[in-house]
C-alpha cells in the first residue's frame, strides 16, 4: 500500500507470528495527550464509530485496559482486547484475546519530535499465515491505522487547544441582568440552529418545542464539540464519547454526573418582537 504514513515492506515470518506491515507517521500532539488517547477506551465506537460499534469493558487502570470491542467488519464480531502501556519504553501493546484476529499483537512505539509533535512506528504481528496473503492482511491493518490515527489526532489536537485556553486568563463572567441583543426574533428562528460568541463563550441556540434554548459548544467530559451535536429528544449528544445531556436541565442523562456550563436563556420582548440574550 502506498502513501504517507504507509511502510511497503515483505512479510518477516518467525515460528510464532506473521509481521504484515509498519505503520509510520508523525502526529501533531505531545506523549501526554496520546497516552490519555490509549486509555481513552470510551470514544472507541464513537469517534471511531466506522470502525467499531460497542465496547464491554472489564477492567481498566492507567496501565491499560482490557474489554470486548465490537467492529463493524462485513460480519459483526467481537474481540476480546488488552492494551498494555511501558509508559518508561514510550511503548504500547494491543493484544487480541480471543474471538476474531485472535493472537494478533499490535506494538506501538512513542518517539517525542517536539513538544507538540510525536511520531508513532506501529508493528502489526498475525498469528502464522502464508506468504501469499500477508500483503492483503497488511494493507487492511494500515486503511484502518490511518483512518483511525487521522481521527484520533484531530481529537487530541482539539483538545490541547482547548487545555491551553484553560491554562491562560479566566474569561470574565457576565455580571447579571447582562444584555446581548440579537435582533429580531422571527429571523432568529430562521437562522437556527445558530452558534455565536457572547460574554466569553462560544454558545448554540437551538428551536425545542416551541422554545429556543442555549447551550455551550464545548462538553463538560473532555472537551468534545457540541457546535454540530444533533438534537435528539431534547438532548445533544457528544460525537467524542456519546455523552447526552438535556438541553432543559442541562444534566447528563447518559449516566456521568456531569452538567453543561451555565449558559444564558433567550428573553423575547412582547412589544417590539426583538430577542436578547439575558444572563
Amino acid at each position: 500500500m502506498e502513501g504517507p504514513g504507509c511502510t511497503n515492506m515483505s512479510a518477516v515470518q518467525t515460528a510464532e507470528y506473521t509481521r504484515v506491515a509498519v505503520y509510520e507517521r508523525s502526529i501533531r500532539a505531545s506523549v501526554a495527550r496520546i497516552w490519555e488517547n490509549v486509555l481513552d477506551w470510551e470514544h472507541l465506537p464513537w469517534l471511531h464509530r466506522a470502525s467499531f460499534s460497542d465496547v464491554r469493558m472489564l477492567d481498566a487502570s492507567q496501565a491499560g485496559w482490557r474489554a470486548w470491542v465490537a467492529s463493524r467488519s462485513r460480519v459483526s464480531s467481537e474481540s476480546l482486547v488488552d492494551v498494555r502501556l511501558d509508559r518508561g519504553a514510550l511503548r504500547y501493546v494491543a493484544r487480541t484475546l480471543d474471538g476474531e484476529a485472535a493472537g494478533t499483537e499490535i506494538s506501538t512505539r512513542l518517539e517525542p519530535e517536539s513538544e507538540r509533535s510525536t511520531r508513532i512506528v506501529v508493528e502489526f504481528d498475525v498469528p502464522v499465515i502464508p506468504l501469499e496473503l500477508a500483503a492483503k492482511v497488511g494493507d487492511a491493518y494500515l486503511r484502518l491505522y490511518s483512518r483511525l490515527w487521522d481521527e484520533d489526532e484531530a481529537m487530541m489536537m482539539s483538545r490541547q487547544t482547548l487545555l491551553d485556553k484553560r491554562g491562560g486568563p479566566a474569561p470574565r463572567e457576565p455580571c447579571a441582568d447582562t444584555k446581548v441583543p440579537l435582533g429580531s426574533a422571527a429571523e432568529l428562528r430562521r437562522r437556527l440552529p445558530l452558534v455565536l460568541r457572547a460574554g466569553g463563550l462560544e454558545l448554540r441556540l437551538v428551536e425545542l418545542d416551541g422554545e429556543i434554548h442555549v447551550h455551550p459548544t464545548v462538553c463538560p467530559h473532555r472537551g468534545g464539540p457540541l457546535d454540530e451535536a444533533a438534537l435528539d429528544d431534547g438532548c445533544v449528544t457528544c460525537p467524542w464519547h456519546g455523552y447526552r445531556y438535556d438541553l432543559r436541565s442541562g444534566r447528563c442523562v447518559s449516566g456521568p454526573r456531569l452538567r453543561l456550563a451555565r449558559s444564558p436563556r433567550v428573553a423575547l420582548d412582547p412589544v417590539t418582537g426583538d430577542a436578547a440574550l439575558h444572563w
